[in-house]
């Protein structure tokens, strides 16, 4: 059975090296355990959406909820799905960089990326719609 699961965490080391490291950590672990997804990171906050077996989407967001590299975990959005999303990736990154304001603005009260502030739902059509129209890195 495939699962989604959507979460938003603030990284406790905001340094490029420090998320490239959690990515390349992700593109090793993920492709064995059969887990794709997406991963948005701007102004220190993680907002990440992990596809896959219950169980391996479980027991990776139980790896994240205690990775010292992150804090202030929250589950915005779990839900059983029947395909994949991010199918086309081990651990996507979105280019923050290259993302139109408006496109933020669309979904919430500031042009910056907060999860914390809005429903799951909103982050989950957020994230499509910046796969849609960002730059994507990492593509299997």
């Amino acid at each position: 059975m495939l699962v989604r699961l959507l979460y938003a965490s603030r990284a406790v080391d905001t340094s490029a090296s420090a998320i490239e490291a959690i990515l390349a950590q992700s593109r090793q672990y993920n492709p064995g355990s059969g887990i794709t997804g997406i991963l948005c990171y701007g102004g220190g906050i993680f907002l990440q959406a992990i596809e896959g077996g219950r169980e391996p989407v479980s027991e990776l967001y139980g790896h994240i909820q205690k990775d010292v590299r992150h804090k202030d975990v929250v589950l915005l959005h779990y839900e059983e799905i029947a395909e994949r999303r991010f199918g086309g990736w081990t651990m996507g990154q979105v280019n923050m960089a290259k993302i139109n304001t408006s496109i933020l603005l669309k979904y919430a009260e500031k042009p910056e990326l907060n999860p914390y502030a809005v429903s799951g739902k909103v982050s989950l059509a957020l994230l499509e719609e910046l796969m849609a129209t960002a730059s994507i890195i990492g593509r299997v």
